[in-house]
């Protein structure tokens, strides 16, 4: 089912949770939507399925108007952060519980559970308690129950948060692997962007409220469309560095310093009417330069290995930043390295709209 959200608003009292938002997501589509707490994220998912009405806008599934329509008449289904099963009944019984309200016959109810059972990999344990099963199996039985009824939507509400780190990569793979089998449009509320970026077809970035960037999750971390964006994807996260640019030289002057770099020629163009600019690189986009290479020379203050990375926290004067390099750095606390950018790659953002000068152009 295809989703249309057009000038969609949610208002409680004076405050505007969800901020004129416009979304498309395609039948099919895995969307992740992204953000910190008291984004809107979640508010977002509670219109979907009907629990908030929209103070304002269009809400479409496929042409269908269901901005009035109950949540037991929109064809969906949802799993909650607690998973809501039933603790008396039997992981058998909690699948079957929906296709039970719908009055479907015993028998056909009970053939589709178990099929849902097996499609989450948990036909083994049917006739078990919740209290009897892992973090990880309960979350499968919600699941179960959410898709038993055959929706065209299916919602998920921070489903991953209760689970231990490794239990959580294994269910997202799971989410997706199911997700795809079943090919249902599916809404995925997460705070956590590297869960977003591992199963998403697309991520929609909130703040405050506000629609930030829509796109698949790789183009959002290679092209982020302003400093929030840029910040929020990534771990570490990207350096912000505040410049100026010469045009006359056409080299890039981090504030307060005397180190430049060069500037690429994609970004000429876009840099001609902007004044003071923050410059964002990655910390992958860093490398131990040569002498005769671009780059900047940073005192190093720290220096981490971490499994296969060597994470280098390095100062310009007193700008901090954080860089990885190559695993056999041989530089120590208090060393110069000069630090070059791979591919020219980083990002320039307008110090005032905060946007990305070449996203404006994009």
């Amino acid at each position: 089912m295809r989703i249309d959200l057009k000038n969609i608003s949610m208002k409680f009292d004076d405050v505007t949770a969800v901020d004129n938002l416009n979304v498309t997501i395609n039948e099919g589509e895995l969307v992740s939507l992204l953000g910190p707490s008291g984004c809107g994220k979640s508010t977002t998912l509670f219109m979907l399925a009907g629990l908030y009405r929209p103070t304002s806008g269009e809400m479409l599934f496929g042409d269908k108007l269901v901005n009035k329509v109950e949540p037991e008449n929109r064809e969906i289904g949802m799993v909650f952060q607690n998973y809501a099963l039933y603790p008396h009944m039997t992981v058998l019984k909690n699948i079957m519980f929906p296709l039970k309200m719908a009055k479907i016959p015993k028998k056909e109810a009970e053939e589709r559970a178990k099929k849902m059972a097996e499609l989450v990999h948990i036909d083994h344990l049917i006739d078990r308690k919740p209290g009897q099963l892992s973090g990880g199996q309960q979350q499968r039985v919600a699941i179960a129950r959410a898709l038993v009824k055959k929706p065209k939507l299916l919602l998920l509400d921070e489903p991953l948060s209760n689970l231990d780190a490794r239990l959580r990569l294994e269910m997202r793979e799971e989410i997706r692997r199911i997700q795809q089998e079943v090919g249902i449009t599916t809404i995925f509320v997460t705070h956590d962007q590297e869960e977003a970026m591992s199963i998403s077809d697309k991520v929609l970035l909130m703040k405050d409220g506000k629609y930030q960037q829509f796109s698949p999750p790789q183009d959002m971390y290679d092209h982020p469309g302003n400093i929030f964006v840029g910040q929020f994807m990534g771990s570490p996260p990207i350096n912000m560095i505040p410049v100026s640019v010469d045009m006359e030289t056409e080299r890039i002057a981090l504030s307060g310093t005397k180190e430049t770099l060069g500037m690429p020629s994609r970004h000429k163009a876009a840099a001609l009417n902007c004044g003071d600019m923050v410059l964002g690189i990655r910390p992958e986009d860093f490398f131990v330069a040569t002498e005769n290479q671009d780059g900047i020379t940073a005192r190093v203050a720290l220096v981490e290995r971490i499994g296969r990375d060597t994470l280098l926290s390095a100062a310009i004067g007193d700008k901090q930043f954080r860089a990885l390099v190559q695993p056999d750095f041989q530089g120590k606390v208090n060393d110069f390295v000069k630090l070059g950018i791979r591919n020219d790659h980083f990002h320039l953002f307008d110090s005032e709209t905060e946007k990305n000068i070449l996203e404006l152009k994009r």
